[in-house]
Formats: C-alpha cells, structure tokens, sequence
C-alpha cells in the first residue's frame, strides 16, 4: 500500500490536534509529521514531540535552506512542515498525520501529491468561544483575534477534500478513520493490486475451464 499525506485542519479550538491524537494511538498505520514553531511550548508540550520548538534565528535558517515544505505565521510565530519528517514517516510505510492551519495546508496541497486533506468543523460558534476559553491560556483580544481568524479559515473549508463536523470527538474519530481506510483501498494506492487480480482472473478461468470440461 502505497502511503499518503493526511492533512488535518480547522479553527483554533476545532479539534483537529486532539483527533490526530486518538487516531495516532489507535491505528500503527499512522504517524505524525512534527511541526516546527517559534512559539514557547504551553504546559505539558514536549519538544520533538509535540512540537519542535526552534528560536526563530533557527526557524528562518532552515526556511532559508529549503527544509520545509510549507511554512506560515500565525498569532506572531512562526510554524513550519519539515520535509525530513515528512520523509521519515513516509519511509516507514505509514500514512503521514500533518496537524496544520489553512495556508498550510493549501500549500501541501499545491506542492506534493497522495494527498488527502480534512477540515474539522466546530459544531457552533459557542462550542468554539468554549473550547477557546477552557485553555485557561487565552486574553480577551487573543480570542478575539483566533475568532475573526477562524471566519476566514471557514472560507477555505470547500476546498478540501472531506468536512468532519466536531460535535462528539468519538464519533469525529471514527468518521476521519473511516476516510483513512477507505482513501487506503484506492487502486492507485495498491500497487499489488494488477498482479493481484491477474491472478485471481487465472484462477477463474481455470475453473471456468474444468466445469466446460466436465
């Protein structure tokens, strides 16, 4: 099976990091590109785990000498996909997990190919302002500012190829499954498929033989 780039996006607050999540502890089909930030990691967040936090000298280094696939900034800081991550899942046979905003994840999209991109949607506007403010790590004017962002976000929500509706996280797990499992099973994604069914069409006609035989 020949792996692809499972891209996940949505507002801040959408979700989308504690999906990518469930899925990664779930399935060994899977593993997950970490992103490159400038920004400080929030309380529990581990380097080269959840991020790999780079001072923004370093960050701009590696822009600069062609390491990333995509990069953006978003809030003040800096995120970027590094092509080493990508390439080191890749090179394990597993699908590759990409966390990223839109912008990111438009430029994925025009750069690479074997991609499969999902939008996760808020189930209303409040279960946003509520996931937001349950961080406990957001000003006022921050929110306000993740907000007005995630209504521009929206827009490019059309352009991806599978919406998920947040409003169970459980359910919103099993519906991105099901779109992994099913993108898994595209002919051009099995490349033993051809011989495959070479050989179960021999078998078929053999037996179509022995019974015109008998």
């Amino acid at each position: 099976m020949k792996p692809f780039l499972l891209v996940l996006s949505a507002p801040s607050g959408g979700g989308k990091t504690t999906i990518a999540k469930a899925l990664l502890a779930a399935r060994e089909d899977l593993g997950y590109s970490v992103s490159a930030t400038t920004r400080a990691p929030r309380p529990g967040e581990r380097d080269g785990a959840d991020y790999h936090f780079l001072a923004r000298q370093e960050f701009e280094r590696r822009l600069a000498a062609g390491e990333f696939l995509e990069s953006t900034e978003y809030g003040g800081h800096r995120y970027g996909t590094l092509a080493a991550e990508v390439d080191r899942v890749l090179g394990s046979g597993r699908h590759v997990v990409l966390d990223i905003e839109v912008q990111g994840a438009r430029a994925i999209r025009e750069r690479c190919q074997n991609v499969v991109s999902v939008f996760i949607i808020p189930p209303s506007a409040q279960a946003l302002v509520d996931r937001l403010g349950g961080r406990n790590t957001e000003r006022p004017k921050d929110l306000v500012r993740r907000l007005r962002r995630a209504v521009e976000e929206l827009d490019d929500a059309g352009q991806y190829d599978y919406l998920v509706v947040n409003t169970d996280r459980t359910q919103a797990v099993a519906e991105v499954a099901a779109i992994i499992d099913a993108e898994s099973r595209r002919p051009g994604r099995l490349p033993e498929l051809p011989d495959s069914l070479r050989a179960l069409a021999r078998q078929i006609a053999a037996q179509a033989d022995l019974l015109e035989r008998t």
